[in-house]
């Protein structure tokens, strides 16, 4: 584990957090309470800033940004469980970091705490092991087939799942902690991030099962072609 790799895995989360934040402002600011055009304008901002960050971090650190990737990727034997925590500390910090980075950047308080009621519920929950799950898919998908896609894989996979999960598809425990820190249109009730985390976890190990079987399958048959 080298300083470099964790420096990239900060840098790209807190950038992640301030695309989901700062345009989630920008959306709600300038769509005058229409929700869906606020929920449209931050899905697309935040596809587009995944996909710049994995395409120019990926060779440095695997561009994981998601502590539930970077569990993922050492139950399967492709990272290194020792380096498990540190990516995961890093994530965390810095993902909060970027929530005050884009508090600064819209002249809002910087210390905050959401006050968003509306992110529980069985439906919610549901939908982050799907959201979660989804998101596993398209990367290990994208990793055994098309390696070059996986940055534009990402990107299109969380803005479609903004609008297909009721959640509206947070998938990754270092974003859900860190909107908690934020009372803007990201915002999610401190209270509600436990459930949120658990549920991606969950999503991992079903991931960890269907997912190994399924391209294993594929490698199989690719042999024997």
């Amino acid at each position: 584990m080298t300083a470099r790799k964790l420096f990239a895995e900060g840098f790209g989360t807190a950038f992640l957090l301030i695309g989901v934040v700062g345009s989630g402002i920008m959306a709600q600011t300038l769509s005058d309470g229409n929700v869906a055009l606020a929920l449209l304008a931050n899905a697309i901002a935040t596809g587009c800033i995944l996909f710049a960050i994995i395409t120019t971090l990926g060779p440095i650190s695997g561009a994981h940004f998601n502590p539930a990737v970077t569990l993922a990727f050492a139950l399967r034997g492709e990272h290194a469980w020792k380096d498990v925590a540190p990516y995961v500390v890093v994530q965390i910090i810095a993902a909060i970091i970027g929530v005050w980075a884009a508090h600064l950047m819209f002249d809002l308080p910087v210390l905050q705490n959401s006050t968003t009621m509306h992110r529980s519920g069985s439906g919610q929950w549901f939908s982050e092991i799907v959201a979660t799950l989804g998101l596993l898919f398209v990367i290990f998908g994208g990793v055994r087939h098309r390696p070059d896609a996986v940055p534009p894989l990402v990107g299109f996979y969380i803005t479609g799942a903004y609008w297909f999960t009721s959640s509206t598809s947070f998938a990754n425990p270092a974003v859900t902690i860190a909107r908690g820190f934020t009372d803007t249109f990201a915002g999610i009730s401190p209270g509600h991030i436990p459930m949120f985390i658990i549920m991606q976890i969950i999503a991992v190990f079903i991931g960890h099962v269907v997912l190994n079987w399924l391209f294993a399958g594929d490698e199989t048959e690719d042999a024997k072609g």
